[in-house]
């Protein structure tokens, strides 16, 4: 980590610092209007009910429940925290920028060989509270039920693992959702192939328990790079310092000796057992779709919980597609796709979208401008299989500049209109999969064989008669500007 390079400033000019905890970004996003409370909504069902209902809209707002019934006061839940506005206040970006904007800032100040490693502090509020032992009763917490069909109570979901390395020492975050079995239990689900299942495995092969910190609720920020594809090598809390101009304050857990911010909500501190796993879900996951009956993970068991008065649960909940983790993933995950194929060496990616109806990872567009005759294929097949895109995915849809890839309209059409289906479509067998998806074979799935296909539609013009091709019947984008600024009233 020492031969990195170090921020001194802010990544970018569209960059601002503007929060440095939840209830600072809270306070942000309350200045954007962009905040209701709800009192008195249960957990058992109606916080998940009225969660579901704003999930879905990049207008709707974010909620904070407070006044728990069951729960004792002061003790919160926000929910929705990325739309409107303030899913830009939450990367550090201006307010006026659309998602394609946002997704190109994002890709300019993401730098993982700009960072910041974080400093250790001696303590913080996440102290103000601290049970261990006996007291340790992770039933204090407003656990939502947050789908209807869920295997139980989800203590986990706007939240990160902190984990270590047992050779190399280097930390880790990840965002695995986290099912509450008791008081002093919880599972958490960590795909195969992730850090911290790999960092378990290693554990599993010593025969040791492995000790983990769960953040559930701190800064924004830091939680959602903990579900972006950070290099092996590169600590997520280093990234986060980088992107927001100044090192995190850490603090070390009193059991485990683990990192975690200073300022954090609620922190669980607790070991992993090697070879004792209990069943976990079914969950309504980021498919859209629940998790199969059955899963089982292995146990944790809590020894110390930390958190601050008045603690607020993050939730960042995946819905029915569209939703607010796939608004998220598509303008991050589109941004790095990009970089990872211009990385891998395809000329003249123009634009690239992690579409959210596919939860944004089942469906890429990718838009060049053609070079050369194989050019489309060799963007479809890097789009698949490169770091950020090869897990999860589906289809590959690559067109000509002229297609606006964020158009799921426009995608579809050029798909229509541009490929044959026998010669202009390709497969690939057995690429790395997600658990989550619905259709592994129920048989593959006992046999943990868990990986799927890929389609990649060459839906650019044909390239050894591109210039004979049907031009459409699209205005220029001269013209349209002109029309939306004479005739816009009409659409008003």
């Amino acid at each position: 980590m020492s031969s990195k390079k170090i921020a001194v400033e802010t990544p970018n000019e569209g960059m601002r610092l503007v929060y440095d905890d939840l209830r600072e970004w809270l306070a942000e996003a309350e200045l954007f209007n962009e905040v209701k409370v709800v009192r008195g909504a249960s957990w058992q069902e109606e916080i998940g009910l009225a969660t579901e209902l704003v999930s879905h809209s990049d207008t709707a707002p974010a909620v904070l429940f407070e006044d728990i019934p069951g729960i004792r006061k002061g003790f919160r839940v926000l929910a929705n925290i990325f739309g409107g506005k303030r899913k830009n206040m939450t990367l550090g970006f201006r307010s006026d920028l659309d998602k394609v904007q946002l997704s190109d800032a994002f890709a300019n100040a993401w730098d993982t060989d700009r960072i910041i490693p974080p400093v250790y502090v001696e303590s913080g509020p996440i102290f103000d509270n601290v049970r261990t032992g006996a007291d340790v009763n992770l039933e204090i917490f407003p656990t939502p039920i947050w789908h209807a069909g869920d295997g139980g109570r989800y203590l986990g979901t706007g939240s990160y693992n902190v984990t270590q390395d047992p050779d190399s020492g280097e930390f880790n975050l990840g965002t695995y959702r986290i099912m509450l079995h008791d008081d002093k239990h919880v599972t958490y689900n960590a795909a195969p192939g992730k850090h911290g299942r790999l960092h378990h495995d290693k554990y599993v092969e010593r025969g040791e328990k492995m000790p983990v910190v769960l953040v559930l609720g701190g800064d924004p920020l830091t939680f959602l790079l903990g579900g972006t594809e950070v290099p092996d090598g590169v600590s997520e809390f280093d990234v986060a310092g980088g992107m927001r101009g100044k090192p995190l304050e850490l603090v070390r857990g009193r059991v485990t000796g683990l990192p975690f911010p200073a300022n954090a909500e609620i922190v669980l501190e607790g070991f992993v057992h090697p070879d004792t796993l209990v069943p976990e879900g079914p969950f309504g996951d980021w498919t859209g779709t629940y998790t199969e009956k059955g899963r089982k993970r292995p146990l944790c068991e809590i020894s110390a919980i930390y958190y601050r008065n008045d603690p607020i649960l993050l939730g960042f909940v995946p819905q029915s597609l569209p939703d607010e983790y796939s608004r998220y993933r598509a303008i991050t995950r589109s941004a790095l796709l990009k970089q990872n194929m211009t990385a891998a060496g395809v000329p003249d990616v123009k634009a690239v979208w992690a579409h959210e109806c596919g939860g944004s990872r089942l469906l890429y567009g990718v838009s060049i401008k053609q070079r050369f005759d194989g050019h489309a294929v060799q963007a479809g097949h890097i789009a698949s299989q490169c770091y950020v895109g090869a897990y999860g995915g589906r289809w590959v849809i690559v067109v000509d500049d002229d297609i606006d890839v964020t158009d799921l309209h426009e995608l579809i059409w050029a798909a229509l209109t541009r490929a044959d289906p026998v010669q202009d479509i390709d497969f690939i067998r057995g690429a790395w999969n997600s658990p989550a998806d619905p259709r592994v074979d129920p048989a593959d799935r006992a046999r943990g064989k868990v990986t799927s296909s890929r389609m990649i539609i060459n839906a650019c013009r044909p390239y050894s008669w591109r210039n004979e091709f049907p031009a459409p019947v699209k205005a220029s984008a001269e013209a349209a500007q002109r029309a939306r600024q004479k005739f816009g009233w009409l659409l008003e």
